[in-house]
This record gives structure tokens, C-alpha cells and sequence, in this order.
């Protein structure tokens, strides 16, 4: 290597590995870098364009791409509900709950879920690998790969016998391919063999000229025909060199770049539609996507992402810690000083959901977009009783509602599917889906009567519609999910059943999402989840109704079942209580805290109208403790936000970013989340967790810097949303705000909340409620207490300052 060429490498090197020994561009901070190669897919880098996706290996001697398409599913169309014994048992099974029998009530419903067309949810699946060898490379030095979340491209450069080689990969946002561009300093060194393996059963791989293709069929599973056809193609465009064929191989030789486009396709239409054209679709992609130069191709790639990426940024500091690869960063967080890692891991989410989930794509499933297996944990599919709802927290929050709409899609779907559901199980009006679904829409019980029981899986999902009329004040948007709303609203008014004690109107039969309240039983009635579910759906078709001017005979008549759902419940141990009656156990860890719902994502608990239910709600967090499953542990970072204890929300925060093992949740190598195994949406729960800590605007206000931790004393945000329509932008120094800078996009009253007085001109203190319609506070009843908490955490003091906005105005402090 000559001494120019040389020391343009080390530049390079230096460059990608983001050692360097002055400030830091964003460009360099936001990127996972790494100097070996993954040895497992949890240490690969996940791209993603939300319809294809690929984990990166970056070996030097073979690389490998793991490669998904979003439609790949086992099975076919079809529901999966029980015959008509379990309606016909309905009656029976009510009776022996509220009669105290609740073990005797599981076994009758187990026997009852049964019939034809039960199963219990059909897996999301890998289309194969791309594997590129390169005779020679396991020689390599000066090795370093990196995932670039700035411009969503993920790198390999390392150095062989003085000639250094890169490789750059992107899923395109704009071409809807993948692509793959492999260089090298010297003229003719590019030697490689292209190979295409899948794990399907029924699959043929081979070679079309000079093009690899792949074809095959989703796999068959509990007794569904798996019906999802796939193809493949790998498209090799060469400078130089020569490219020649086997029957399933291709061979690159003496080349100076290669670039690499791949393409997929399926049959699928919808979930009752699979008339679609594999090869038409696969191959249609190509012509546009090979015309473009790379460059081109990259930069229209980089600019699509970025127009959402770009929307938020967060500045928590940066240490020298940045110049260790994340494995190392990993390893020290918890003890080191690493403040830059956090918002690292806060954007990585960013940088998920915008990958996994596009406008016109599926929703992010229990894996988001990559699963290298058939048969995958859980099935990779839509965990509907908190991880499907985690994967979309970010959503609104930190500027990227268009990935909401993936999700939106699958709710009218589901909408859809369900009124059978409804019909055929609960003899109710409406819509309903249990705690599962998948590609083809289920909404019965998954996972026999224990797991499965629990009819709330849609009353949850459609929270999620009213959240984003409230962060966008889109009339246009609720005209077109309020049959949705209306619908889950439906179906409870038709299936509460009064409990015999107080007269309260309960779920039955339910229970509280995968927990038991005695052991092996978990059905029950009227649970407290259940109890704050039903609150919102009813409380959000009122608001829908209202705003929409429809249905006021069926309001009044939800308003009245409204007032007569339970009150929330303090028990014996001073705790929120899980159930209905009071059952719990201060030394129960279990990994779910579903009672909790109503602290986040909900807004039924706060701590200056419900200061009995926030303590409580404190008690029972710290009765589960901290170390948990991956997702778990995200989960809980919101809710010490909401508690206002940024130490304690950090403190989770460490524990999530610690590295995973002895079958811990914690962070793998690729910064994927641990369940274990892997599960996306503990990443997710951190995104909108570190959100939370910084600003939040459920409680009637924008309360700033409500839960921040002394570990980030200085620092800067950009870009949140809140409800109401507002974008806050903040700086802060030694805990207090130094700088606002609020946009209206709708305009009317923006409250602020802060623990410190505010010196602003322009800012009047607030007097009387809030009365922007964005920021109405849920009216709960006052709650039933057994027993106060022993410990009364302190709620800290604030101010609230009012100030008026014209939409499309910015106003700076």
C-alpha cells in the first residue's frame, strides 16, 4: 500500500470506527460500531425499509444476509374460533365465577375452546440467506462493520493484503429493494461466490442467467396448508471483472465494485387474499431500482429516511466512552459514565419503528421485521396484551405517527374479524380479539383457557387510535376509525355482567394478562386491567362521539355502564390491587404489571387528583421490583417517569442496557432487546420510557423535565410532541430549563408544568383547569382503600404557566 493510500485508510478507519480525538459529528455518535464480526445473529445489524429486512453478519470471509419479507406466514386465511359449546357455556362459566369457583370455571372454558378451526396463531417465517464468500478474506486486519442510524446503512471495511475492502447495505425506503455495494482500493479484487439457502421445506433455489433466484412456500402449521408463495432474486451489477453461473451460484471474479440488488415478493393481497404474483412482484422492483446510480439510489434512500428521523434529536452529553465499541459500552454502562449510550439507544428505537413499519406495510410483529427461524419464540407474531401496544409507544411521542398507520390498518382488520369473534363466542354486537392475532387476523382465544381468556386484546389496540386524534387533532382521522371505536365500545355494553357484591358491571370471564391470582388459575372476573381498559374505550367513544356529533342515544347509554365499572381498589398491603378482590402478593415478580395500565399508558392515576391510587400504584411497582424480562423492564422506565422518580426510571434504564445472559433480560450485543430471547418491543418501551422522562402531557399539562435523573443534569431535546398538537423543543442546565421553544400546530391553551418558576416573558401563571379539549384529565371515581401505603413518597411541587397559541406559530423563551 503506497504511503498516500495508507494514510487515506487510516482516515477511513478512523472515520468508521469513530475513534477520534475531536467533537464528534451526530453522524459519528449515532452509530452501533463494532471491531469483529457477528458471530450470532443477536450480534448482526438490523436494516429495514418496513416491507424487507435484513440482519447484516459482516464476516470478512462470508458475508451473511438474513433475509425477511413482511408477508412470509405459515398458514393461510382463515379465524380461529371455538364452536359454539363455549357460548353455549358462557352462562355456566359467568356462574361459577362470581360464585368463587374459578378453577372449576378455567377447566369448564378449557373444554369448551375447542373445534375445527382452533389453533393458536400461525408464525411469521424467514425467507432464507444470502451468503457471499471470499476466498482469501479470513485474513483480514483493521477490521471494524458499524450500523450508521443517521443514514440507515450499515458498513463492513477491514483491510487484506494492503487492499482494503467496504461494503455498504441499505433495505431502500424508495426502490423497495435491497442493496449491497461492495468496493475495493485496488482494481480487480473483488473475487466472491453468491449463494442463496433457505430452511423451507418446500423450496428450489437456482440460478436465471446471470440472477440468483429463490422460490418457495410458507410451511403448514397446526393443521393450516401453508399457502404464502415467495421468491427471491439476487441481481449482481459488476465494474469490471466477470460474473459466471453454476446452477445455483454465482461467481464474481477480478471485479473492482459489485453491487447487489435483491428483491422479494409474495402472493399475498390481504389477509383473505393470496391471488397475488410472487415473481410479477419480486420482479417488478428491479427495473426502476437498476437504472438508478448507487449514489443516487443511496441518497434517495438516506433522504426518505431521514425526513422522519431527523424530526427529533437528544443531546444527554458525550464522554470518551463513545470511542469503545458497544459491546464494551454494553459491559460499563451501569457503573461507567456513558450518558451518550442512552441516547443512542433512545434514537436506535427511532431508527426500529421507522425500519420495521411503513405506511402500507404489516405492523411490527413480537421480532419488528427480522426472525431468522420458522418456528421463531412466540411466533413472532402480535402479542396483543402489551407487546404489540409497546412496539407503537414511540409513536406519537417522538414525531413518527406514520408509522402508526401499519398498525391502524391491522385494527379495522381487525374490526372486521372480530364482530365474528363477538358474535359467534359472546353473542355481542361489536368487535373483540383476545390477547393474540397474526397475518390472517385471528381474534379467538390463543393459548388454551389460562393464557387465552382474555377479551381485551382489541379495547387495548384501539387506545391507540384515540391517542393520535389527541396528539393531532385529525377530525378527518377519527371520522375513519370511529366505527372502530364504536364497535370495542359495542361489545362491552353487551358483555359486562353485574357482579353480585357491590353491583359493579365486570368483564367475566377474564383475568389479568398471563398472572394467576391462585395457583394454576388465572380466570376470573372484573379485573383491574380490565376495569381501566373498559374505562378508556368507553371514555374514547364518548370523546369520538362528541367531537363527530353521532350517536347520542347509544352515548347516553354507555355513559350510564361508564358510571357503573368499579372503582379502583387500595389493599391490604397498601397496593393497587391486581384483582377484584384482594389478592395480591408482596412477593409476586411476575414480569406482567398489567394492573398498572391505568398509571401508563393510560392516564387514570395521578398524583395531584388521585394522590391515593399514585402511592399505591408506587407500592405495587416496588413490590415487583426491577430485574425482569427485557420488555418488562421497558415497561417499567415509563412507569417511573410517570411516578416522577428519574433516578429510579434511569436505574431501569441500566438494568435494560446491561448485556444478557443466564437467561436474564437485558440488551444483546446488537443492541436488540432480551426478553430473552429476543423480543423488540423492550426496545421500544425505552424509546418512549426516556420520551416520558423528559416531557410528558397526559395529566392535563406539558409537564417538562418531570422525571429527570441526576445522571443527565445538562442536556438538550429537539422535536417531542405532545398532545394538544404541540412540538417542544428544550435545553436544560443543573436540572432546570434554560430554553422552550413550543410550536402550535392547532393552537389554543399550551399549559406548561414545571418544578421550578419560570422567569419567561409572555408565560401567565394558570389559574382553574386546562380548558383545551387535548388535555381533558380521566374523571375516575374516587377509589376503594383497605389500607393506605406504609411509605407517602412526597409529591414534588409545581407551577403551571398558560399560554395562548395561534396554529402555525412558534413561540420562543
Amino acid at each position: 500500500m503506497t504511503q498516500p493510500a495508507r494514510r487515506l485508510f487510516i482516515l477511513f478507519m478512523l472515520s468508521v470506527s469513530g475513534v477520534v480525538c475531536h467533537a464528534q459529528s451526530p453522524g459519528q455518535l449515532l452509530r452501533l460500531w463494532y471491531d469483529t464480526p457477528a458471530e450470532n445473529w443477536n450480534e448482526a445489524l438490523p436494516v429495514g425499509n418496513g416491507r424487507l429486512g435484513a440482519m447484516v453478519f459482516g464476516g470478512a470471509a462470508q458475508e451473511r444476509l438474513q433475509l425477511n419479507e413482511e408477508t412470509v406466514w405459515a398458514g393461510g386465511p382463515g379465524n380461529n374460533l371455538p364452536d359454539g359449546r363455549f357460548r353455549e357455556a358462557l352462562p355456566e362459566i359467568r356462574s361459577l365465577i362470581f360464585a368463587g369457583k374459578y378453577r372449576e370455571a378455567q377447566e369448564l372454558a378449557a373444554q369448551k375452546m375447542a373445534g375445527p378451526n382452533v389453533n393458536q396463531g400461525m408464525p411469521y417465517q424467514t425467507v432464507g440467506d444470502l451468503l457471499i464468500d471470499f476466498p482469501g478474506h479470513d485474513a483480514a486486519t483493521n477490521y471494524t462493520r458499524d450500523l450508521n442510524i443517521h443514514e440507515a446503512v450499515a458498513s463492513t471495511a477491514y483491510a487484506v493484503n494492503n487492499v482494503w475492502y467496504t461494503r455498504e447495505v441499505f433495505a431502500s425506503f424508495t426502490d423497495q429493494v435491497i442493496v449491497m455495494k461492495i468496493t475495493a482500493g485496488k482494481g480487480g479484487s473483488i473475487d466472491c461466490t453468491l449463494r442463496l439457502k433457505s430452511p423451507h421445506a418446500s423450496k428450489q433455489t437456482s440460478s436465471d442467467g446471470q440472477r440468483l433466484v429463490l422460490t418457495g412456500t410458507s410451511s403448514s402449521h397446526e393443521g393450516k396448508k401453508g399457502q404464502v408463495k415467495f421468491e427471491a432474486l439476487v441481481t449482481p451489477v459488476l465494474e469490471g471483472g466477470t460474473l459466471t453461473t453454476t446452477d445455483s451460484a454465482l461467481v464474481v471474479a477480478k471485479a473492482r465494485s459489485l453491487t447487489v440488488y435483491i428483491s422479494m415478493g409474495t402472493n399475498f393481497r390481504n389477509y383473505h387474499d393470496l391471488g397475488g404474483a410472487a415473481h410479477q412482484r419480486a420482479l417488478g422492483y428491479l427495473p426502476t431500482a437498476l437504472k438508478k446510480p448507487y449514489a443516487l439510489a443511496k441518497s434517495h434512500h438516506t433522504g426518505y429516511y431521514q425526513k422522519f428521523f431527523h424530526r427529533v434529536s437528544l443531546d444527554l452529553g458525550t464522554t470518551a466512552a463513545t470511542k469503545q465499541p458497544i459491546p464494551t459500552r454494553l459491559q460499563q454502562f451501569a457503573t461507567g459514565n456513558d450518558p451518550q449510550l442512552a441516547a443512542l439507544y433512545f434514537q436506535f428505537g427511532r431508527y426500529l419503528l421507522i425500519s420495521a413499519s411503513q405506511p402500507g406495510t404489516q405492523p411490527a410483529t413480537l421480532q419488528g421485521l427480522w426472525n431468522h427461524q420458522l418456528m421463531p419464540p412466540w411466533d413472532s407474531k402480535y402479542t396483543i396484551n402489551i407487546n404489540t401496544e409497546m412496539n407503537y409507544w414511540p409513536a406519537e411521542v417522538t414525531a413518527l405517527p406514520e408509522m402508526h398507520e401499519p398498525l391502524f390498518t391491522m385494527l379495522k382488520e381487525l374490526a372486521v374479524t372480530g364482530r365474528q369473534s363477538a358474535k359467534e363466542m359472546y353473542g355481542a354486537r361489536g368487535w373483540v380479539a383476545h390477547h393474540n392475532t397474526d397475518l390472517w387476523r385471528i381474534t379467538g382465544p390463543v393459548d388454551g383457557a389460562f393464557y387465552g381468556m382474555w377479551p381485551m386484546g382489541g379495547a387495548w389496540l384501539s387506545q391507540h387510535l384515540w391517542q393520535h386524534y389527541l396528539y393531532t387533532g385529525d377530525v378527518g382521522f377519527l371520522k375513519g376509525v370511529y366505527d372502530v371505536l364504536k364497535g370495542a365500545a359495542l361489545f362491552y355494553a353487551d358483555v359486562l355482567q353485574t357482579e353480585p357484591a357491590h353491583g359493579w358491571l365486570v368483564v367475566a370471564p377474564s383475568m389479568s394478562p398471563e398472572n394467576e391470582h391462585q395457583r394454576g388459575v388465572s380466570m376470573t372476573a372484573g379485573t383491574t386491567m380490565d376495569n381501566q381498559l373498559v374505562f378508556d374505550v368507553f371514555s374514547n367513544f364518548l370523546g369520538a362521539a362528541a367531537v363527530l356529533r353521532a350517536d347520542q342515544a347509544l352515548a347516553d347509554s354507555i355513559r350510564v355502564k361508564l358510571g357503573k365499572l368499579p372503582p379502583m381498589q387500595v389493599g391490604k398491603h397498601g397496593q393497587l390491587q391486581e384483582w377484584l378482590e384482594d389478592l395480591d402478593r408482596p412477593d409476586d415478580k411476575h414480569r406482567h404489571v398489567s394492573h398498572l395500565y391505568g398509571l401508563y399508558p393510560s392516564n387514570q392515576v395521578s398524583p395531584y387528583r388521585h394522590p391515593a391510587l399514585f402511592q399505591a400504584a408506587r407500592t405495587s411497582l416496588v413490590y415487583r421490583g426491577d430485574k425482569s424480562t427485557g420488555w418488562s423492564m421497558g415497561w417499567k422506565v415509563n412507569w417511573w417517569a410517570r411516578l416522577q422518580d428519574g433516578n429510579r426510571a434511569y436505574k431501569l434504564i441500566q438494568d435494560q442496557l446491561t448485556p444478557s445472559h443466564d437467561n436474564e433480560g437485558g440488551t444483546y450485543p446488537n443492541l436488540l432487546d432480551a426478553h430473552p430471547p429476543f423480543q423488540i418491543d423492550g426496545n421500544f418501551g425505552c424509546t418512549s420510557g426516556i420520551a416520558e422522562m423528559l416531557v410528558q402531557s397526559h395529566d392535563g399539562a406539558i409537564h417538562l423535565l418531570p422525571a429527570l435523573p441526576d445522571a443527565w443534569s445538562t442536556g438538550k431535546v429537539t422535536g417531542l410532541k405532545t398532545r394538544g398538537g404541540f412540538t417542544v423543543d428544550l435545553d436544560w442546565k443543573d436540572g432546570k430549563v434554560t430554553k422552550l421553544v413550543v410550536k402550535s400546530a392547532l393552537g389554543g391553551v399550551c399549559r406548561l408544568r414545571v418544578y421550578e418558576r419560570l422567569k419567561f416573558k409572555g408565560l401567565k401563571e394558570a389559574r382553574g383547569a386546562n380548558g383545551n379539549a387535548f388535555f381533558a384529565v380521566a374523571a375516575v371515581k374516587e377509589p376503594m382503600v383497605v389500607s393506605a401505603p406504609a411509605r407517602q413518597e412526597q409529591v414534588r411541587k409545581v407551577y403551571e404557566y398558560d399560554l395562548v397559541t395561534v396554529a402555525g406559530k412558534t413561540y420562543t423563551f
